[in-house]
């Protein structure tokens, strides 16, 4: 990853609406949701979701399907990997920082 994409990813997280949705898909996991579940899981309107889809869309942080008439969204963990690996990769100057107790997230939700 590099720099513009990492300030891209964050810049569409950094809004509290867009962070919920984000979360919502993570922990989803990859089935993800129709936009209607989640307007109504957050209570957030239909034209603001819009809105906040495209940005992380763009930022590539969720992807889009098409499934009959419905749009479904879901988290992208190999983008959200890449993103975690990104922020940490100088962590520690470089040496282990000790065993981590959270897994990984590549194609699933990470547990907690």
């Amino acid at each position: 990853m590099n720099t513009k994409s990492a300030i891209t990813a964050l810049a569409a997280l950094a809004q509290e609406s867009r962070l919920a949705v984000f979360r919502l898909l993570v922990a989803t996991g990859p089935q993800g949701l129709a936009a209607s579940k989640i307007a109504e899981s957050l209570a957030v309107p239909a034209s603001s979701l819009s809105f906040h889809l495209k940005e992380l869309s763009h930022a590539e942080l969720i992807t889009a399907k098409q499934e009959g008439r419905f749009i479904i969204y879901s988290a992208n963990f190999a983008a959200m990997q890449t993103l975690m690996d990104y922020l940490s990769e100088n962590c520690c100057h470089g040496e282990p920082c000790g065993v981590s107790t959270k897994p990984t997230c590549n194609s699933a939700p990470c547990a907690q």
